[in-house]
């Protein structure tokens, strides 16, 4: 029997959270999206979700990233790797816009971050700990 092409497989109708979260480019890869939701940062239609769980179209997300929480409609299940253009239509971001005032603060907090000359590589430890005591963290 002939291998079966593309055309001929049948629709998804649900794949792994971790592989569709790696393949929609909403991480970089497989194991850093499990990763994410062994931490507890992916939370699957209002639940802590595992990285084994089945995600189906209209499924809701909200995934913790560094600086905020975002929210996604799953719109499409793909398996395999497609390009990012083709990635960002498999959801929709339902996160609301953040308040000015936050919009503003954080561009003032990028026009104040210590910058660095192009040879002085990162910053050192003791300005990394004064930049996030500035920040309140």
């Amino acid at each position: 029997m002939p291998p079966r092409t593309d055309e001929e497989t049948p629709p998804l109708n649900e794949i792994r959270l971790d592989v569709w979260l790696d393949v929609s480019c909403l991480f970089p890869t497989r194991s850093q999206a499990a990763a994410a939701c062994t931490g507890g940062k992916v939370h699957l239609n209002g639940h802590a979700a595992a990285a084994h769980k089945l995600l189906r179209v209209r499924d809701r997300l909200e995934i913790t990233f560094a600086r905020d929480r975002r929210t996604f409609v799953v719109k499409g299940l793909v398996e395999r790797s497609i390009p990012k253009a083709q990635a960002r239509l498999l959801y929709e971001e339902t996160t609301p816009p953040l308040p000015p005032e936050v919009l503003e603060a954080r561009r003032l907090e990028r026009l104040l971050a210590p910058r660095r000359d192009e040879k002085g590589g990162k910053l050192s430890k003791k300005e990394r700990r004064d930049r996030d005591k500035a920040r309140g963290w």
